[in-house]
C-alpha cells in the first residue's frame, strides 16, 4: 500500500515538474512574453534546474535546449527513482542504456500529456468562458498544432480540430507508452 502511494506521489510530482520544464520550452517556441503571469510562474518553478544548463546549453531560435535538457535528466532521474522504488534496487549498469532511452521516451510522453491537457483546456475554454484571461495564452500554444487539421477538416458550425489533436496525442501517448515497457522488458 505504501509502495503503491509512493509511487504515485512520486510519479505525480515528476510528471508536473517534467510537464513545466517542456511548457516553459513550448513558451519559447511560441515566443510567448516572459511577463505573462502563467509564463512567470513556471519559470519561476523551473528557473533553479534551467538556469545553470543554459550557461553550458543556450537557446537557439525557437529551441530552448536547457529547459529540454532540464527535462530529460528530470525524466532520468524519474526512472532511477522509480526502479529503487518498485524493485527496491539500485538499476545495474547494462540497464543504463536502456534507461536513457527510456527517459527521452518519457519526455516525449510528458510533452504529449501537456498537448492533450492544453488542447483539452482551450476547446473547453471556448464554450464555456471564451473571454477567460488564459485563452489567449492557450490559442497561442494550440494554434500553430490546430491550423494544419484545420485546413483537411471541412468548415462547419462546430471546430473537431481540437478533437482530433487530442485523439491523436493519446494515440501518441499509448504507443510512447508501449514502446518504453517493450524496452525494459528486453
Amino acid at each position: 500500500m505504501f509502495g503503491d502511494i509512493s509511487s504515485f506521489l512520486l510519479d505525480t510530482v515528476f510528471t508536473l515538474f517534467g510537464a513545466a520544464l517542456i511548457a516553459r520550452a513550448w513558451l519559447h517556441a511560441v515566443r510567448m512574453h516572459p511577463f505573462n503571469p502563467v509564463a512567470r510562474v513556471i519559470y519561476q518553478a523551473t528557473n533553479w534546474l534551467v538556469m545553470p544548463l543554459r550557461k553550458l546549453l543556450p537557446a537557439r531560435g525557437v529551441v530552448d535546449g536547457a529547459s529540454l535538457l532540464a527535462a530529460w535528466l528530470t525524466a532520468l532521474v524519474y526512472m532511477f527513482l522509480t526502479w529503487l522504488l518498485v524493485l527496491g534496487l539500485v538499476m545495474p549498469i547494462s540497464a543504463l542504456g536502456a534507461a536513457v532511452l527510456v527517459s527521452f521516451l518519457t519526455v516525449v510522453r510528458w510533452a504529449f500529456n501537456l498537448l492533450v491537457w492544453v488542447t483539452l483546456a482551450q476547446a473547453i475554454l471556448s464554450w464555456v468562458n471564451p473571454l477567460a484571461p488564459i485563452m489567449p495564452l492557450l490559442q497561442t500554444l494550440t494554434d500553430p498544432l490546430l491550423e494544419p487539421i484545420r485546413r483537411i477538416l471541412p468548415r462547419g458550425g462546430i471546430d473537431f480540430s481540437p478533437l482530433v489533436l487530442v485523439v491523436l496525442g493519446q494515440c501518441a501517448v499509448m504507443v510512447i507508452t508501449r514502446i518504453s515497457y517493450a524496452i525494459f522488458a528486453l
